[in-house]
Order: structure tokens, then C-alpha cells, then sequence
């Protein structure tokens, strides 16, 4: 089934027959649901492709808090204050989850903020964008962490274990997350007018960059089919963007909202929304380090390294000193 199926859909990707021996008895526990675990054998690619995409997670992560940890000070109210707080917190631990389990696969957490620093690792474009006011925190927790979570819940069955174990905790947390923003954005709605408009602005600047968010379009994706026929990644791009649209219209509806799109039609044969393409364009603008908070972003990320070299030093220096106490 699997040989058929590269055959005659996934470029690039080699059949059961072209595999070595090594290779082939990997993907059939692959394809059995079985996990790989990190001191078993897996090809190169498959390691290399797993350290991309969870440093690439992880870096969004940490990067993710920038935006929201910018208006903690400036919620509202002391609850809204302690959630967003309490929601900063989780995202630092879902990075930290995620470096764990990219360390798992040889490559160590310096590697992969030297790699995020110089530009060579990626994260989520989406945070290259600023949060200008309070619907905007609304905005990404409801369309932001709502995209997240459509990504994120299908890995808890990716074949490589400590991702999909993490990915427990963090899809549980990941709910939490999109509640609060969606919370946010109902008392926006039912609000002033002028609440309302800034609610409506919020979704009008967040819901591309969101759909956005799953990656370019199946027939323009460069790793989907590798990364699906290894069981790394679950589902296609588009796939996860079209159940992203088909559950996000309705809760528009509900808070009185319009997604800005004029395309915006119910396709009863295909039991899903039609909706116009984001501007790709853009996102490979963004991606390529043009956005308009990238820098920023960036910035921030480094500077925060730089000033922590001094901790981090004082923690290897005491663990050496210790080192040496317990071999005396």
C-alpha cells in the first residue's frame, strides 16, 4: 500500500522497493503506528527533518511570547492580567518541552539558538506581526492558537516518541489558550461600538496571516510528502487550513464578526467552505526576513541570549566545580 501510494502521489519520496533493508524495516514499523524512539535507527533525513520542524516549534514557542508578554502590563483587568500571564508561562514551557525533545536527536539547545540568531532556523511567520491593542491579544489566542491546535493535535500521533508525548501537554494547554483569546474576543463584540470595531479590525489583520500559519500550498510544499509518508507530519497543508476555515466561520458568525473575505462561499458538494488564498507573496516576504516586526522580533531573542550569557556561564562553572567535588 505504502509503494503504491509514493508511487504514484509523493515527489521525490522512494518506494519500498528502491529502500535499503534498513530503510525498509523502518517504514514498515512506521506504517504499523509504531514510535521511534531516539537510540533506534532512523535514516538521516528523517533525524534532519525532525530537528527542522521541532526547532522551528520551539523557536515559535519562545518567540510567541513576545507579542502577548508586550501587554501584560497593560490588560485590563487583574484577571485578564494573571490569564495572559499564565498563558506566557505555558508558552516558555512549551519551548522548553520541545528543545528537550530536539535534544534527543544529537542536536543541542546552543545549536539551535545559534541557528535561530543567524536567520538559518525558522518560526511561525505569524509572529512577525504586531499586536497593536487589546483585540489584538483576543485575536491571537481565538485565530492564532486556534491554528496552532489544528496543527498541533494530529501530531500527538507523529511516529517520533518524545515529540508526540510533548505534544500531549502542550495541545491540553494549547485549548486553554485559544479559550481565553476567544473569551476576548466576545466581550470585544458585545461591547461599545467602539469595542466592536477594534474586535473586527483585530480578525481583519489576523485571519490571513493565520491561514497562512499551516505553510504553502500542498503543490508548493517542499518536505509534505516526505514528512507524511514518515508519519512526522499527519496531515497535508491544505487539509488543515480547510478544517481551520470550516470551524473558525461558524464561531465568526456567533460573535457577530465578517471574515474579511468576499470569496467566502459554503460548498455543499465538497461539505466545506470556499475561501480565497492568502498572499503568498507575502508570507515568503515574511519568511525571508521583511515583516514587519522581524527584526523586532529577532532583536529581542538575541539581546535576551546576550544578557543571559552571564547565568549561563555562573550554571557550567558551578556543575564543573561539582563535577570535580564528587570525582575528588
Amino acid at each position: 500500500m505504502y509503494a503504491q501510494m509514493v508511487k504514484t502521489d509523493a515527489k521525490g519520496v522512494k518506494t519500498l522497493e528502491e529502500m535499503s533493508p534498513e530503510e525498509r524495516a523502518f517504514q514498515e514499523r512506521v506504517d504499523r503506528g509504531e514510535k521511534i524512539e531516539p537510540k533506534e535507527w532512523m535514516p538521516e533525513g528523517y533525524r534532519k527533518t525532525l530537528v527542522r520542524q521541532i526547532g522551528q516549534h520551539a523557536h515559535s514557542e519562545i518567540v510567541g511570547q513576545l507579542p502577548e508578554g508586550n501587554w501584560i502590563t497593560r490588560a485590563p483587568t487583574l484577571e485578564r492580567k494573571a490569564i495572559l500571564l499564565a498563558k506566557v508561562q505555558d508558552e516558555a514551557g512549551h519551548g522548553l518541552y520541545l528543545y528537550c525533545a530536539a535534544e534527543t536527536l544529537g542536536v543541542s539547545r546552543d545549536e539551535l539558538m545559534e541557528k535561530l540568531h543567524n536567520g538559518s532556523m525558522k518560526y511561525s511567520s505569524i509572529f512577525n506581526y504586531p499586536t497593536l491593542n487589546w483585540a489584538d491579544i483576543g485575536a491571537v489566542g481565538w485565530l492564532v492558537d486556534g491554528a496552532a491546535i489544528m496543527n498541533q493535535v494530529p501530531l500527538q500521533r507523529t511516529s517520533f516518541g518524545p515529540y508526540s508525548r510533548a505534544m500531549i501537554r502542550i495541545c491540553k494547554e494549547e485549548s486553554f489558550h485559544q479559550r481565553q483569546g476567544y473569551d476576548i474576543m466576545m466581550k470585544m463584540a458585545k461591547g461599545t461600538p467602539e469595542q466592536r470595531a477594534m474586535a473586527q479590525d483585530a480578525l481583519n489583520r489576523f485571519w490571513y496571516p493565520s491561514l497562512m500559519m499551516f505553510g504553502p500550498s500542498d503543490k508548493d510544499s517542499v518536505h509534505s510528502a516526505q514528512s507524511i509518508a514518515w508519519k512526522i507530519k499527519i496531515n497535508t497543508n491544505d487539509e488543515l487550513r480547510q478544517k481551520f476555515v470550516d470551524q473558525t466561520v461558524p464561531q465568526a458568525e456567533y460573535l457577530g464578526l465578517t471574515i474579511p473575505d468576499d470569496n467566502l462561499r459554503w460548498n455543499e458538494e465538497k461539505g466545506g467552505y470556499d475561501f480565497s488564498e492568502p498572499d503568498w507573496s507575502e508570507f515568503f516576504e515574511v519568511i525571508a526576513g521583511n515583516g514587519p516586526c522581524n527584526k523586532e522580533r529577532l532583536g529581542a531573542r538575541v539581546k535576551a541570549w546576550e544578557d543571559g550569557a552571564w547565568f549561563r556561564e555562573g550554571l557550567m562553572a558551578h556543575a564543573e566545580k561539582h563535577g570535580k567535588r564528587q570525582a575528588a
